[in-house]
């Protein structure tokens, strides 16, 4: 109990710190996307946080306005290396992970921690197994297990069960330990799109498109 207030705590004042610090980034970053292409600047949509409960996450907006949601045949997003969908700067955005920066204020919030599961799609709940539900025990963070456990190159189910894997072992520890490591995950932009699979690679994953929702 006592280490999970002192997360909170460390979550809200990094949080608090870094939109500080990194503020003229945030701004010629806004800047850069009004001038780069139309649409609004940040991409909001609804996630699965804590508990299954709904939340609205913060993003930079990297694909084109109105962009149509793609869909892997297992119900996880598609982050193909040259999907149309992405603006140029939008793929430097990703590559840096600039993109998420605006999840700070989620943090902040107390709907996102900077370390935890990524926080899915409310619709891919249908696609959870009980087993794999075990991961809304949290909230969900910036970075986690799954994020330098291979990314977007791992299957969907594989970064469901890295994320699981995460509440079972949770500890200051251990968040630290993923926080230093994502770092050159951020700075080389490792694993970004998940095609060929690290642990399947002839696997080519079957795409559907959704009628609604966008981006990733």
């Amino acid at each position: 109990m006592i280490a999970q207030i002192v997360k909170r705590i460390l979550d809200a004042v990094l949080a608090c710190a870094g939109l500080l610090l990194l503020s003229p980034v945030l701004v010629v970053i806004a800047l850069a996307i009004r001038l780069n292409s139309p649409g609004p600047i940040l991409f909001r949509q609804y996630r699965l946080g804590r508990g299954g409960v709904p939340f609205r996450i913060a993003k930079f907006r990297t694909m084109h306005q109105n962009a149509i949601d793609i869909r892997n045949a297992d119900g996880s997003t598609c982050s193909d290396a040259d999907d149309p969908r992405v603006t140029e700067l939008g793929r430097f955005l990703r590559r840096s992970s600039l993109d998420e920066l605006p999840q700070l204020w989620n943090v902040i919030c107390g709907e996102m921690s900077l370390v935890g599961p990524r926080p899915d799609q409310v619709d891919q709940l249908r696609h959870y197994t009980a087993a794999e539900k075990r991961k809304l025990a949290v909230r969900p963070g910036i970075t986690g297990l799954a994020q330098i456990g291979g990314r977007n190159r791992i299957h969907w189910e594989t970064r469901k069960q890295l994320d699981c894997e995460y509440v079972e072992r949770w500890s200051l520890w251990l968040d630290l330990s993923i926080l230093i490591k994502t770092i050159p995950y951020a700075l080389l932009g490792k694993d970004i799109h998940e095609a060929p699979y690290a642990d399947d690679p002839d696997s080519q994953p079957k795409r559907y498109v959704r009628s609604s929702g966008l981006e990733r």
